[in-house]
């Protein structure tokens, strides 16, 4: 059962549980549809500081060959060249720089996306979704998230032109983060 926790007692090491966690996105497709995916292997930390959560930072690896949108052609087509070009660049990067309370367990973390070759910063918007002890009698805080990006930045500009719609792919993808993160240890902020 998740409790309302005060947040100096989340201050602590917490390591992202990818089983019980989300790292998704979707993108609009021939201008009529959503297509959603998701990336199946990646693995973060994050350290809280409840006393001072401007404090909090977050580390972030996502496998881009991890791609999964439940067709392994498109899977096979956005891993390659076109677009992320795993074979080359297999590893996708975020790092926070800040974080900034808006109130009511809302956040905006900010921080550096690394696609490919390209390091850029990114803003998401973090809702703190609580804090348990799970049945293994470990420590658990949940977060989820959204962040509007422009592929193309990242060099993901690959597209083809459909008559009634302008493009195929829209350049707009939604990322999305559901974390469940487990702690590995307890700090006191000074």
């Amino acid at each position: 059962m998740s409790t309302v926790v005060p947040y100096p007692a989340l201050t602590g090491v917490y390591t992202i549980d990818p089983a019980h966690s989300t790292i998704g996105f979707s993108v609009r497709h021939a201008m009529i549809a959503n297509v959603r995916g998701r990336f199946g292997a990646f693995e973060g930390l994050v350290k809280l500081d409840g006393y001072q959560p401007s404090r909090s930072e977050a580390y972030l690896s996502v496998q881009a060959g991890s791609i999964d949108t439940s067709s392994p052609e498109r899977d096979t087509h956005l891993a390659g060249p076109d677009f992320l070009d795993a074979a080359t660049y297999p590893v996708m990067l975020f790092r926070s720089a800040g974080l900034a309370d808006r109130g009511d367990g809302e956040f905006r973390l900010t921080g550096h996306l690394r696609i490919k070759d390209v390091e850029l910063p990114l803003h998401i918007h973090l809702a703190f979704d609580g804090a348990t002890q799970d049945e293994s009698g470990d420590h658990r805080v949940g977060f989820s998230g959204t962040a509007l990006v422009r592929r193309s930045d990242w060099g993901l500009g690959w597209n083809t032109p459909v008559e009634t719609a302008g493009a195929l792919i829209s350049d707009k993808v939604r990322l999305s983060f559901d974390i469940s993160a487990v702690r590995l240890s307890r700090t006191e902020a000074a």
